[in-house]
């Protein structure tokens, strides 16, 4: 609504509502730290909880420094939605609080690398969805012109930088609680080769701007085409049972019956619309719908 009128009083209400969401939010972690006596991540179900509210946190900051509406906008679906997905984990589950693999049973690594590896996919996602935001925009109006672009390729590059340093950090401390637990470093296990193409794909989106191969519209499409490799990397291998990274699994989480229920199918829907979306974004804006006269190099991932 702010877009329409009043754009600041109601831009700053919906920040601080949002604010105060995710106060109650961050509260239920810490309950549930304190109830359990773990860090805030054991599980996949609390992994989405703890990714959902760092996605909010980055989006809020990003709002606080852009004023543009976005962040907010961003920050109330992706916090909502996620917790949505987090609650269809637990139905067949009941009791969230699931008793730890012995391979898990260490406060140092959950408090540390799991945290960390975690901050990263937040970030990456954030990035991938600014991204399929500027994809849509580009779409819908022609009010998106050159320096709104350029806005929201910033924040895409802020995050990813974020993530960058999230991720990397974050596999490395898993090879050594894999080195500690397991006596090796590296196994090529399928989570590990998704952590690996996470870092991998932020640092191809750094080294594609910084090398001027892809500019605003590219680095977008890019950044949408990560939440693939997030969701592959964080949730496919526990949801398929694949590797040895596997017991992070819901314990069944949504054999109910339908469809509609079971949380692959969501992911599904997530991945199949970020590629739909990443792939649109690569094509020449000759074949889009609308034809934009602010596209300085129709032909180019501008």
């Amino acid at each position: 609504f702010s877009w329409l009128g009043w754009q600041a009083p109601i831009n700053r209400a919906a920040f601080w509502l949002i604010v105060m969401a995710l106060a109650i939010h961050l509260g239920g972690v810490v309950a549930r730290v304190v109830v359990s006596g773990r860090p805030p991540i054991t599980n996949l179900y609390s992994s989405f909880v703890v990714v959902a509210a760092g996605m909010v946190v980055i989006l809020l900051i990003v709002e606080f420094v852009t004023r543009l509406g976005l962040g907010n906008l961003l920050a109330a679906a992706s916090g909502f939605l996620s917790l949505v997905y987090a609650w269809t984990l637990s139905i067949d589950q009941g009791d969230t609080f699931t008793v730890l693999r012995a391979v898990l049973d260490t406060q140092f690594w959950l408090t540390t690398h799991v945290i960390i590896i975690n901050l990263g996919y937040s970030a990456t996602l954030v990035a991938g969805l600014v991204g399929l935001a500027s994809l849509y925009c580009l779409f819908a109006t022609k009010k998106f012109d050159q320096k709104l672009r350029r806005e929201f390729t910033n924040i895409i590059y802020g995050s990813v930088c974020f993530a960058l340093l999230f991720s990397f950090f974050g596999t490395v401390l898993g090879g050594l609680w894999a080195d500690d637990s397991w006596g090796r470093f590296w196994g090529w296990d399928p989570k590990e080769n998704g952590a690996l193409m996470i870092v991998l794909w932020n640092a191809v989106i750094l080294h594609a701007r910084w090398a001027g191969m892809a500019k605003d519209r590219g680095i977008a499409a890019l950044a949408a085409f990560g939440n693939i490799i997030v969701m592959w990397s964080w949730e496919g291998v526990n949801q398929l049972g694949v590797g040895l990274h596997a017991y992070a699994d819901s314990s069944g989480g949504g054999a109910t019956g339908s469809v509609f229920m079971e949380p692959m199918f969501y992911i599904q829907m997530f991945c199949l619309f970020s590629l739909a979306i990443a792939v649109f974004g690569f094509l020449s804006p000759k074949s889009w719908y609308r034809s934009f006269a602010n596209d300085p190099k129709p032909g180019n991932l501008t």
